[in-house]
């Protein structure tokens, strides 16, 4: 058993004066094979801490249903953490930000219309007092008062970026205290008045986040906490990427002089990020901070951090080493042998599935009078297809979904007619009816949830009517397409078209290293190896490859599907040993 707080400017750790030096990791971003080798990287380059957030919508993905096995499994990360003499912070939600899906929060919440998040609202803590009484049990054991590694916890995330409900944060801290959480409770904020007034919590160390500034950023803390440490708890020394930008880079130079601004003043500073790490899956968040300016995260979330987002060192990595071995006195530590890449080269993908002739095949219809949104459906991520029916003839009109989320391809009698994008007014649909009538089919991408911002509440699919012309269509036929399983789905021999369809290939691996999938030629979709999904493509980039981690492919076959929206005239994929995450721009 420990103790962990501070005295004055001083943080304490069993009556020993300590100074924080963290890194951020997060397990849900890394495979559980990878935990190991990124933690001891972490310690090699002098760190004595790792942070993490835990995303609520990782560990509950529907209501009552807990996950915490794989890469859901926080307690082993944790612990492996604690086998490498690392101290751990804990950042449990129910917010994060993190640029993840809604913030961490569970879409499920999206199905109740009137609910009020991040506030004293007595439907949303109903469902965080009943997340706490899972998660927080599987913490306790760890908390270094009981033995473990975890030194502090976080109340909330970055409050004061959002709101000013100060029953509702207490109402969290208590509930934390309440359920045996005896560690050091902290808060974190943006280094201004406004955002340290609503973020902070009476008797809770506050700290601040930022990415340069540190001499003002530390004044400005302690107008509010003057007998308190100084931390950074985000030091951002990189930063993530959206879908049509340039990649973003900082200059290592710049890097260790902020860090070294803040060794000057003896403050305690977590990395955020020391890696990035990977949005698999459907798990990138987007922000919105004016209605019409949606911007979906990227899949990589290298960061640009001090190792890749394939784990290996940058030259960040070693500026931060030399000036913390400068600082503590203490020899760096030796590095983990590299991992290894390797080249496999091009798979062609021979077979084809075209999905709208096969959307009974993975989930069962729901006839509704209006396109309702995900949600309410039951559905978290992926895709939706509605469908219905119109009479004809009619003339030429313009299509309009008044409000769709985020990203819809129209077809009309299986003809692609357009595409309509979430704050893009540059795209519009129009068509005209034969005499015969036509079926509109509609499949919308959930191109994830924002996770900052106020817009937070962002439900996904069509959240409004549907009209050609001015005419409102009604009585549709919905099919709900998470792509959990793709086992349903009936292959044949591949051809050239230009409508949704998954294309099924096999690379052939006479041995397992890490590698890099580049798409050339095709256009948007995601992709899927030995049944996991890696996450989205875009040829708009920045991101030209996607990680795939060695620990998800297996000696001999390995069967790669992708699901293209637009079509492909190449049909083939190649796997490099060299990530490409696009063209460079300064942060």
């Amino acid at each position: 058993m420990a103790t962990f707080d501070y005295k004055g400017a001083q943080f304490i750790y069993d009556g020993v004066p300590v100074q924080i030096l963290s890194g951020a990791l997060h397990y849900f971003r890394i495979v559980p094979e990878y935990w190991s080798d990124r933690l001891q990287k972490l310690k090699a380059c002098g760190f004595n801490t790792v942070e993490t957030y835990v995303p609520w919508n990782f560990h509950e993905p529907q209501p009552g249903q807990f996950h915490f096995e794989g890469m859901a499994d926080i307690e082993r990360f944790i612990q492996t953490a604690a086998g490498l003499g690392l101290f751990v912070i804990v950042r449990p939600s129910p917010y994060i930000c993190a640029e993840w899906e809604f913030g961490g929060l569970p879409s499920w919440l999206l199905a109740h219309a009137d609910i009020r998040l991040r506030c004293y609202d007595e439907k949303f803590l109903e469902r965080v007092d009943a997340y706490y009484d899972v998660l927080l049990p599987r913490l306790r054991p760890l908390l270094c008062t009981n033995g473990g590694p975890i030194i502090a916890m976080q109340i909330e995330n970055e409050y004061g970026s959002f709101g000013n409900d100060a029953e509702y944060l207490a109402y969290l801290r208590q509930g934390m205290v309440s359920r045996g959480m005896d560690v050091l409770l902290f808060t974190s904020d943006g280094p201004t008045d406004a955002m340290l007034q609503a973020g902070s919590v009476p008797g809770v160390l506050s700290t601040v986040n930022f990415g340069s500034g540190a001499k003002e950023a530390f004044a400005k803390l302690r107008e509010y906490r003057a007998d308190q440490p100084l931390m950074c708890m985000e030091y951002w020394n990189g930063w993530f990427d959206h879908w049509g930008e340039a990649h973003h880079t900082r200059d290592v130079a710049e890097v260790a002089r902020v860090f070294g601004e803040m060794l000057a003043e003896k403050a305690s500073v977590n990395f955020y990020m020391f890696h990035g790490g990977t949005n698999f899956g459907f798990y990138n968040g987007a922000n919105c901070q004016q209605r019409d300016q949606y911007e979906p995260t990227i899949t990589s979330y290298d960061y640009d951090s001090l190792l890749s987002e394939a784990g290996e060192p940058t030259a960040k990595f070693y500026a931060v080493r030399d000036l913390i071995t400068r600082h503590t006195g203490i020899s760096p530590l030796t590095l983990p042998a590299p991992i290894g890449r390797i080249a496999y080269g091009q798979v062609e993908m021979t077979e084809q599935a075209d999905l709208l002739s096969q959307t009974d095949r993975l989930s069962a219809p729901i006839q509704t009078t209006n396109p309702e949104p995900m949600e309410k459906l039951g559905q978290d991520y992926g895709f939706i297809v509605y469908r219905t029916r119109i009479s004809g003839p009619r003339e030429r009109q313009e299509f309009v979904i008044q409000e769709v989320r985020d990203r819809a391809l129209v077809l009309l009698d299986g003809q692609v007619q357009g595409v309509l994008e979430r704050g893009n007014s540059e795209l519009t649909v129009a068509f005209g009816v034969p005499a015969e009538g036509a079926e509109i089919c509609i499949l919308v991408e959930n191109m994830g949830r924002i996770n900052y911002g106020p817009y937070l509440k962002d439900p996904k699919g069509i959240t409004g009517g549907v009209r050609h012309g001015f005419q409102f269509l009604f009585n549709w036929t919905i099919h709900c397409l998470p792509l959990a399983d793709l086992s349903p789905l009936q292959f044949e021999a591949a051809s050239v078209q230009e409508c949704p369809a998954f294309y099924r290939g096999t690379l052939q691996a006479d041995e397992v290293k890490d590698t890099f999938l580049r798409l050339d030629g095709w256009t948007k979709g995601v992709v899927f190896i030995n049944g996991f999904n890696l996450g989205r493509y875009w040829n708009k980039g920045p991101q030209q490859t996607l990680y795939v981690p060695a620990p998800l492919l297996r000696q001999g076959d390995n069967d790669i599907v992708v699901f293209e929206l637009h079509g492909t005239v190449n049909r083939a994929v190649t796997f490099v040993d060299t990530p490409d995450l696009g063209s460079v721009t300064g942060k």
